[in-house]
């Protein structure tokens, strides 16, 4: 059975959708809330659904396939290909649909919520070390204006804290002190956090 191309821009409240009627020719844009999305798709034919690979994407995904439809998300790069005119949801659209029914165009895998959630805790680690480098470099520059500084690596800053802290206390408003010092503890609690992430069983569920 040939399945329905159907182009679908999905946004926070409001769908487009497009596709051509195969019974009358009818081109066919139209919006859809996002409460009443899976509901459209609901009593239809088996669709081939396009949609851009983005944040929601694998979450409609999933529920579109369990009703029966086929689904094929693209990466927006190649969406851009196909767009006419001026960029708009119902260009975007109408971009979706000429691009799923292109062989050449490559497809991203829908993602079971298993998988997602291995993901999800890959890309929370990876934030969480970026915010601990961002405050052990926020701590050099700061301590660096007052003549403190350490040699390099975290060995090193967590080793000259209490003594650096013990000086700046004789010349700094108490509030900064403290605050440095809150800084640097909170490094901790982003340690903490990073290797309950990297706990075994934190990635098999």
């Amino acid at each position: 059975m040939k399945l329905t191309p159907v182009g679908v821009d999905i946004a926070k409240q409001v769908f487009q959708v497009h596709w051509v009627d195969p019974q009358t020719g009818e081109v066919v844009s139209r919006q859809i809330r996002r409460a009443t999305f899976l509901s459209h798709f609901a009593n239809r034919a088996p669709c081939l659904i396009g949609m851009e690979a983005c944040g929601g994407s694998q979450h409609w995904a999933r529920h579109l396939e369990q009703m029966g439809h086929q689904v094929k998300l693209m990466p927006g790069q190649a969406v851009k290909a196909f767009v006419s005119g001026n960029k708009s949801d119902v260009a975007d659209a109408r971009a979706i649909w000429t691009a799923v029914q292109q062989s050449g165009v490559r497809s991203v895998t829908v993602k079971t919520e298993s998988q997602q959630a291995v993901l999800a805790l890959h890309r929370m680690r990876q934030q969480l070390i970026r915010f601990r480098t961002m405050q052990i470099n926020g701590l050099r520059g700061l301590l660096t204006e007052y003549g403190e500084v350490m040699a390099v690596g975290r060995a090193a800053l967590n080793r000259a804290m209490a003594d650096v802290l013990a000086r700046l206390e004789a010349r700094l408003p108490t509030m900064l002190v403290d605050t440095l010092r809150e800084q640097w503890q909170r490094l901790d609690v982003l340690d903490e956090q990073i290797a309950r992430i990297e706990q075994p069983n934190s990635r098999t569920g």
